[in-house]
């Protein structure tokens, strides 16, 4: 499964980002969650220093800017591809 952070404090952008990565996962039917991370104490644990930022399984891919989406497509589908090979190979 793959694990979205959109990191951000609510403002425009961020929920941009957010519904972004929801359609992406819907249209693609992606086994993901997408958890929003509004704390702004953990920003910089979590390495993002501009918002919105957003991490897939734990990487932080983007930070101050919203990608587009098919960049998102792209960042998403290299990272189920992995997990879908490992679980066939089982």
């Amino acid at each position: 499964m793959l694990m979205i952070k959109v990191v951000g404090s609510g403002c425009a952008n961020c929920r941009k980002l957010e519904s972004l990565c929801k359609e992406v996962v819907s249209e693609h039917e992606l086994d993901a969650q997408v958890e929003k991370v509004t704390d702004v104490n953990s920003f910089a644990d979590l390495g993002v220093l501009m918002t919105p930022g957003l991490i897939i399984n734990d990487q932080v891919m983007s930070q101050g800017k919203i990608p587009t989406k098919t960049t998102l497509e792209h960042w998403l589908k290299d990272r189920v591809e992995p997990l879908n090979k490992r679980s066939k190979m089982r």
